[in-house]
C-alpha cells in the first residue's frame, strides 16, 4: 500500500518515466509472447524458437536497465534524514523501490497479454491474419502457464536488479582496521610505525610528526633567540612553510581523480566480440541457424566492451579537455566529465553499443521470412528507446547532483552563461569521441557478417 500511495503521489516527470517502463516491459513482454507463438506455430523447428527467444535478452537487458536508471532517480523511495525513525530506513526504501518498479513492469506485461490476445482474436472473434499470423499461432490453443511465466520474467528481472543497485551499502571496515593501528601497552596509533623501548614514556612521543614539529620549532626558537637573533632553523625551509616558521607544512595538493578500471577489460572484450563475428563470417557467413547464434553471440560481446570502456573514455575525453594550457571553461568542463564518468560514460556506451549492433545487424536481416519484420523492428525500437531514455535518465541524474556546485558557483560570481558553455564544451567533447568510434566500431562488425 506505501509504494501505490508513493507511486501516486509522484510528480508529473517521474509519472512519466514509470509510465516509460510501463511501455518497455509491455514491449519486451510482446516480444516474449511472439516467441511462444512461434513455438506453437512451428513445433518441428525447435532451433529457430530458441533462437528468437534468444534474441529477446537484448530487449530484456534494455528494460532491466532503464528500470534501474528510473528507479535511482526517483525521488520518492529516495532515503531522507528522519525517515528511520519511522521504520522506513535504507533497507525498507529499498524494498519500496523494488515494489514500485515490480508495479510497473507488472502493468506493462498485462498490457502485452490483452494485445497479443486481441491480436489473435481471442477477446474479439477476429484474429489478424497475413505475416503477422506466424507468430500469433491464431489456430492454436495459448497455454496460458507458459504466458505467465514468460511475462513474469520482466517484473521479477527488474525488481531484483533495482534491490540488487538500491542495496544499503556499508562502509567498508577495512579503512577503519587501518587507521586504528595498536601500539605499545595496547594504546590505539594512526599508523603501524614500531616505537623503540621507552619511548612511549616520553611526553608527548605517542602525538606523531605534529608534536615533534611544534618541539623543534620551539628549540629553534629559543636558540635563535641565545644567539642574538641569528636564525639558525632547525627543522625545513622556508620555503616549505610561512615566513618566521620553517616547519609548518604545506598544504598538500588535490589528488587527481582516478580513471575508471573498466577501459582495459571493455577493449578487450570488444575485441574478442570482433574476433568471434570474423571467426562465424569465415565458418558459416552468418547463414543458418549455428551462425546466427554465432553472430549473435558476437554482437553481444562487442555491445558489452562498448558498455565496459564507456566510463574509461568518458574520463579520457575529460583529461583530454584540460590538456595543453585550458582556460576556466575547459577547466570546468572536463573535471564535471572525470567527475560523472561513471553516471554518464556507462550509459554513453550502452547508447553506441546499440546504434553499432542495429548496423550490424541489417547484415543478418532475413528478407525472405517476412513474420520477422515486425518483431524485427519493434525490438530494434524498443532497445534504441531505452538505451536513449536511460542515457537522459543518467543525465538528470547528473544535473541533480551537480546542482549544489552550480549554486556555488552563481553565487560566487560565475555566469549563467560560461556554465552554459561549460555544458555545450562537455557534449561536443562528447560528441567527438563517441561518433567516430560508434561508425568504426559498426563498420567492423558489419564487414564479416555481410561477407
Amino acid at each position: 500500500m506505501l509504494a501505490l500511495r508513493l507511486t501516486r503521489s509522484a510528480r508529473p516527470a517521474v509519472q512519466l518515466r514509470r509510465l516509460l517502463v510501463a511501455a518497455a516491459s509491455a514491449g519486451t513482454g510482446f516480444l516474449l509472447l511472439g516467441a511462444l507463438g512461434h513455438a506453437l506455430n512451428h513445433p518441428d523447428t525447435p532451433s529457430v524458437s530458441a533462437l528468437r527467444l534468444a534474441w529477446c535478452a537484448a530487449p530484456l537487458a534494455a528494460t532491466v536497465y532503464f528500470a534501474v536508471a528510473v528507479a535511482r532517480t526517483d525521488p520518492a523511495t529516495r532515503p531522507r534524514p528522519g525517515l528511520s525513525a519511522l521504520g522506513l530506513g535504507p533497507a525498507r526504501m529499498m524494498v519500496l523501490s523494488a515494489a514500485t518498479t515490480a508495479l510497473a513492469c507488472a502493468l506493462g506485461s498485462l498490457l502485452a497479454l490483452l494485445v497479443f490476445l486481441h491480436l489473435r482474436g481471442d477477446l474479439t472473434g477476429m484474429p489478424v491474419d497475413g505475416a503477422a499470423a506466424d507468430f500469433l499461432a491464431a489456430g492454436r490453443p495459448l497455454p496460458l502457464p507458459a504466458a505467465l511465466t514468460l511475462l513474469s520474467v520482466v517484473p521479477v528481472t527488474a525488481s531484483l536488479a533495482v534491490a540488487a543497485a538500491l542495496r544499503p551499502r556499508e562502509q567498508r571496515a577495512g579503512a577503519s582496521r587501518m587507521a586504528r593501528v595498536y601500539g605499545r601497552f595496547g594504546a590505539y596509533r594512526r599508523t603501524p610505525v614500531r616505537e623503540t623501548f621507552g619511548a612511549y614514556g616520553r611526553f608527548g612521543s605517542h602525538l606523531g610528526g605534529a608534536a615533534r614539529g611544534g618541539r623543534a620549532a620551539g628549540t629553534a626558537d629559543r636558540s635563535s633567540r641565545r644567539q642574538g637573533g641569528q636564525e639558525q632553523p632547525a627543522g625545513g625551509t622556508e620555503e616549505a612553510g610561512s615566513p618566521g616558521t620553517g616547519t609548518s607544512p604545506a598544504a598538500p595538493p588535490a589528488a587527481p581523480l582516478a580513471p575508471p578500471s573498466g577501459l582495459p577489460w571493455g577493449t578487450a572484450v570488444l575485441a574478442v566480440g570482433l574476433a568471434v563475428e570474423a571467426y562465424v563470417s569465415r565458418t558459416g557467413g552468418g547463414s543458418g541457424t549455428g551462425g546466427r547464434a554465432g553472430a549473435l553471440a558476437g554482437l553481444a560481446l562487442t555491445a558489452l566492451g562498448l558498455a565496459l570502456a564507456g566510463p574509461g573514455l568518458t574520463h579520457l575525453c575529460g583529461r583530454l579537455l584540460q590538456a595543453v594550457r585550458p582556460g576556466a571553461l575547459r577547466l570546468l568542463a572536463g573535471r564535471a566529465l572525470m567527475t560523472e564518468a561513471v553516471r554518464i560514460g556507462r550509459p554513453l556506451g550502452v547508447v553506441c553499443a546499440v546504434i553499432s549492433a542495429a548496423y550490424a545487424m541489417t547484415s543478418l536481416y532475413d528478407t525472405d521470412d517476412p513474420s520477422v519484420a515486425p518483431l524485427t523492428t519493434l525490438g530494434t525500437l524498443l532497445v534504441t528507446g531505452c538505451a536513449v531514455a536511460t542515457l537522459l535518465t543518467a543525465a538528470a541524474e547528473a544535473r541533480q547532483a551537480r546542482a549544489l556546485t552550480t549554486d556555488a558557483l552563481l553565487r560566487l560570481g560565475a555566469p549563467a552563461g560560461a556554465l552554459r558553455r561549460a555544458a555545450a564544451i562537455r557534449s561536443a567533447a562528447l560528441v567527438a569521441l563517441f561518433a567516430p568510434l560508434t561508425l568504426a566500431v559498426a563498420e567492423l562488425s558489419a564487414l564479416p557478417l555481410a561477407a
